[in-house]
């Protein structure tokens, strides 16, 4: 099938875009490249630092004859998505010794759990730390003594930040390694309806600790569809990760087989074979544009909107809102999974998963195909699922037909006609809004405000009974520059009930949501800001907003309401606290939302 004129329309305007900082990117690329294996430009003493410890396997690496792999790891064994990690750096080195290579720890990045900071002042460290990793993966990889790297990291932050460093040092090979999801516990919507009641006070702490308990109960990721998952179906869309890596359980044979295939593949795509495949050639504006429709498709995460275009600017891609949009309008919802649905990522990968979604994808001309991954050229590779035999590990064509049509559908019977997400503009500012989880009878509100500064008084104001009523709820200086722009998830569960209780309710915020935001439409990333300025602050309660996600508009329709002094944001309300005084300068110095809300790109 050719590609799709809409989607070759959206790549061509966003090549054209990127060219001149894309052609630099990659030129500083080459010229690195050019300078052959790392570690031989090092002097004796620099090189004898580096292989102390490296036993038997020192003259090899001295004589430059060997490919040595750096491994960045995001291992800690609070986050239950990375606790698997903790044997791999062993079993890498293992795998590299048989594929004769050798594999060293470049370094550890920090990884934070936005479950355990949801609704707590740790949150607002959680956008920073992308930057934190990335940052991190620099000084790790600044040893220069490495031939390709494995990156091994999952969840929200940790990711993005990794992409970042991997482009920044994109003339090396790089493959992310994932560990995969927990298996199923509690389902997510009975979890959602003990938080609901517990909001209401019908259950006690110890009926909500109990279902949350039963819902993050073991190692590996969190199994709904959150910005963690959406983060691994990006890796592969994107041509990062091996084929059919992303959602196979941990601890399993087939889960150890990958971890050693995609060493065995960093080993020979390497500048010291004919196979050379560095980052910043699998990064491109097709890589992204995959990654968007993919995005799209699966009705990912919110928070991609950030990560993408930070990402793709570490490469040279320079992405715009309007570009999510547009692919949004191109490409059709084809899955259902919670919080967009009732299943889990275990029962999507179980239903065909993204062999069968890419694969389908593929044949209806929405993506590209002509792409170079850590897999070699195509994308066509993964629509392949692998197998685990008495022969050791395969490929094998995914399924054609999904295997649960309540969970996974084909272009043609796809769930919606469009995307998961929506930009959102008006006289509010530029946002983004997430439709696949919400009714189609919530998409349009008209509504006076009820505004906010932070998420305590949104909870005090549902405990009074002052939001049972048709409201939009506004909580302002949220974004990067007031808060470092935690996600606000803890207000899924109160907002849910106001809904329930049969009013109109929406969120107009600078700030985030979660990937898990569900059925409450909400206006999120709302730039400009209000601790800078912005529409927000100008908002009095009372004002009349319309929230139109069917049109893409977010409007103030109350005359002359923004034409108001704004109200000053105060930065002493988060400047000291759980290490937010360390990151002053980076509230200081973020760029907006939505040219990503970044520090280092």
């Amino acid at each position: 099938m050719p590609l799709d004129a809409r989607i070759a329309e959206i790549t061509d305007r966003i090549r054209d875009r990127s060219r001149d900082s894309r052609e630099a990117y990659l030129k500083r690329m080459r010229d690195q490249a050019a300078q052959g294996v790392r570690r031989a430009h090092l002097a004796c003493g620099n090189q004898a630092h580096a292989y102390a410890a490296m036993g038997e396997q020192k003259d090899a690496l001295v004589a430059d004859r060997v490919p040595n792999i750096g491994i960045v790891t995001a291992y800690n064994d609070m986050l239950s998505a990375h606790q698997p990690f903790k044997d791999y750096p062993d079993r890498i080195k293992a795998a590299a010794a048989r594929a004769g290579a050798t594999a060293q720890v470049a370094g550890g990045v920090p990884a934070m759990c936005d479950g355990v900071t949801q609704g707590q002042t740790g949150m607002e460290l959680s956008l920073f730390s992308r930057d934190v990793i990335a940052l991190a993966t620099g000084v790790a990889l600044s040893h220069n003594t490495f031939d390709s790297v494995l990156y091994l990291g999952i969840c929200d932050k940790i990711v993005p930040g990794l992409v970042i460093a991997a482009s920044t040092f994109g003339y090396l090979p790089g493959i992310f390694v994932p560990a995969g999801p927990m298996t199923s516990g509690l389902p997510n919507e009975e979890k959602a309806r003990v938080r609901r009641d517990f909001a209401e006070g019908k259950v006690g702490r110890d009926k909500l600790m109990e279902a949350e308990m039963a819902s993050y109960h073991g190692p590996g990721t969190c199994t709904f569809y959150g910005t963690a998952n959406s983060n691994q179906m990006l890796m592969e869309f994107m041509g990062l990760h091996l084929p059919g890596a992303s959602f196979v359980n941990p601890g399993t044979p087939l889960r150890d087989a990958l971890t050693d295939a995609a060493t065995e593949r960093a080993t020979a795509i390497t500048n010291l074979g004919n196979g050379y495949t560095p980052v910043c050639d699998i990064l491109d504006e097709k890589a992204y544009v995959n990654g968007l429709v993919g995005l799209m498709a699966t009705g990912g995460s919110t928070n991609l909107v950030l990560h993408l275009v930070a990402m793709a600017r570490a490469s040279g891609v320079r992405l715009t809102c309007e570009d999510f949009d547009a692919i949004s309008e191109a490409t059709p919802l084809m899955a259902k999974v919670y919080p967009n649905g009732l299943a889990d990522v275990n029962h999507f990968h179980a239903a065909g998963g993204l062999p069968f979604m890419i694969g389908r994808l593929l044949d209806a001309g929405l993506l590209h195909e002509d792409v170079r991954t850590v897999a070699g050229d195509g994308l066509s590779a993964y629509a392949t699922e692998p197998k685990l035999g008495d022969d050791g590990l395969h490929w094998q064509p995914g399924p054609r037909e999904t295997l649960n049509d309540r969970i996974l559908r084909d272009v043609p019977q796809a769930f919606a006609r469009t995307g998961g997400l929506r930009e959102m503009r008006g006289n509010l500012g530029l946002g983004v809004t997430k439709v696949s989880a919400v009714a189609p009878e919530h998409r349009v509100i008209e509504a006076p405000a009820r505004i906010f500064s932070d998420q305590e008084e949104v909870k005090a104001a549902f405990r009074a009974g002052e939001l049972d009523r048709d409201v939009i709820v506004v909580v302002r200086f949220q974004g990067p520059k007031a808060n470092g722009m935690p996600e606000l998830h803890a207000l899924t569960p109160p907002l849910s009930v106001v809904q329930g209780r049969g009013y109109k309710v929406a969120l107009v915020t600078d700030g985030r949501m979660s990937g898990a935001s569900g059925k409450v439409p909400s206006a999120i990333h709302v730039a400009p800001e209000a601790a800078a300025g912005g529409p927000l602050a100008r908002l009095r309660d009372g004002d009349v907003i319309r929230y139109d996600a069917e049109a893409g508009t977010l409007t103030c329709l109350t005359e002359g309401a923004l034409d108001r002094d704004p109200v000053p944001f105060d930065p002493a309300t988060n400047a000291f606290g759980l290490g937010r005084e360390m990151f002053e300068t980076f509230r200081a110095n973020v760029s907006s939302a939505d040219t990503g809300a970044a520090i280092v790109v």
